[in-house]
């Protein structure tokens, strides 16, 4: 049976193959999850991150926000829709466990 991923990736191209713009669409769709921590600092959603991959910005989501934020899920899926973003699979459940052991480690460095 095959592992079912934990996230999906909004890529920052069309399905026609088109780069999105801005350049930074990706941080400010991030941003509208975002909110101030006790240091002051804005932090992203632990739901909602940017990444690039393979030279691509991209911003990955966590499945879990359908159920801690169902508007907010709803929203990205439709901002991708709207924007002919392709979409596809992230992480399955153990590479996650294994990002997230290895932020733990990098994190008591």
């Amino acid at each position: 049976m095959p592992d079912i991923p934990v996230e999906f990736v909004i890529q920052g191209t069309t399905e026609e193959g088109k780069s999105f713009r801005p350049s930074d669409w990706a941080e400010r769709l991030c941003g509208v999850m975002a909110a101030f921590g006790s240091d002051q600092h804005l932090a992203y959603s632990p739901y909602v991150h940017p990444i690039t991959s393979n030279g691509i910005r991209c911003v990955v989501v966590d499945m879990r926000l359908e159920g801690v934020e169902p508007m907010a899920f709803r929203f990205l899926l439709s901002f991708a829709k709207d924007n002919d973003l392709r979409v596809r699979p992230g992480r399955p459940p153990e590479r996650t466990k294994l990002a997230e052991l290895e932020r733990g480690a990098g994190a008591d460095a």
